[in-house]
């Protein structure tokens, strides 16, 4: 039975119907680009603030689904009609097997759509009681700050969805709705400045110093399937070269660099009338690690 994955998505949300519509399109595009790199077929749909994915493979789908940009949250969930017995009935089959003795938990209920007979907090509070009811002998609790688990309830007109796990993705906006740039990677200073863009939306091509060829190959290339990536030695008149070439074959609009703009007077004169970032500037080196740690992490 294929697996049904709820993805979500925060920024998209709030534009207007015409941009949402776009950036929601381009951010269907992404997940199939990525599926089709990793060998996945699924399908999708979409309601308001929400796409659902159906793939064989549930776990290696949320995987490439942390790579995608826009995309907040992943959840693998398990539908059911919006009634409180078939939600009473499931949840508590699957909380089965998670709640070990003296576990706390937390149901966690959003409704929309509708109508329903209940509101969000009856609903929590119902299936709640429930929990406890049917496994008294296990020294369960609730707890609402810290639970050890987490049993998330997502009711949405006349289909309701549950999930146990909820993976982070990149979020920001989906890539391709903003411009293109060029991003010099020098090391993970650099790799972070571009895969900040990256999540703005920004189709960035990258120049490789020998410090960032890994980087920028085997981190940031995973969130983007057609990434360009050209390489060039530590020297500033050949990666500044390379940058140029590279604008020219990406009509890139603007130069993303490691260091601060003013530091290099004379780019101008070989980018022209691009313009410059410097995304990372204001990162302390720890903080820079700490962040592309991060980014590492939903590559995997």
């Amino acid at each position: 039975m294929p697996a049904q994955i709820l993805v979500r998505y925060g920024e998209l949300a709030l534009k207007s119907a015409p941009v949402r519509r776009e950036f929601e399109g381009a951010l269907r595009r992404n997940i199939l680009d990525q599926f089709v790199r990793a060998g996945i077929t699924g399908r999708l749909r979409a309601d308001h603030g929400h796409l659902y994915v159906e793939v064989d493979d549930g776990p290696g789908a949320v995987r490439v689904l942390r790579r995608v940009f826009g995309i907040t949250s992943v959840s693998l969930v398990h539908e059911v009609p919006s009634t409180v017995a078939s939600i009473t009935a499931r949840l508590l089959e699957l909380a089965d097997p998670r709640l070990a003795s003296g576990a706390s938990f937390a149901v966690r209920a959003r409704r929309t759509g509708g109508p329903h007979p209940f509101t969000s907090q009856e609903l929590a509070r119902d299936l709640g009681a429930a929990v406890l009811d049917r496994f008294p002998d296990r020294g369960l609790r609730v707890d609402l700050e810290r639970p050890d688990v987490e049993l998330a309830v997502e009711v949405r007109g006349p289909r309701t969805y549950l999930s146990f796990d909820r993976a982070a993705g990149p979020g920001g906006l989906p890539l391709g709705v903003a411009g293109r740039l060029v991003a010099l990677v020098d090391g993970p200073r650099g790799a972070l400045g571009a895969f900040l863009m990256m999540k703005r939306g920004c189709r960035v091509g990258l120049v490789a110093l020998p410090d960032g060829a890994r980087l920028a190959r085997e981190v940031l290339g995973r969130f983007d399937p057609a990434l360009r990536v050209a390489d060039a030695s530590t020297d500033p008149a050949a990666w500044s070269r390379a940058l140029s070439t590279l604008s020219e074959e990406c009509r890139a609009e603007g130069v993303v660099l490691p260091i601060a703009v003013d530091e290099y007077p004379a780019a101008r004169a070989t980018w022209g009338e691009r313009v410059l970032f410097s995304p990372t500037v204001g990162f302390t080196d720890a903080e820079v690690g700490e962040r592309w740690r991060n980014a590492e992490e939903l590559s995997r």
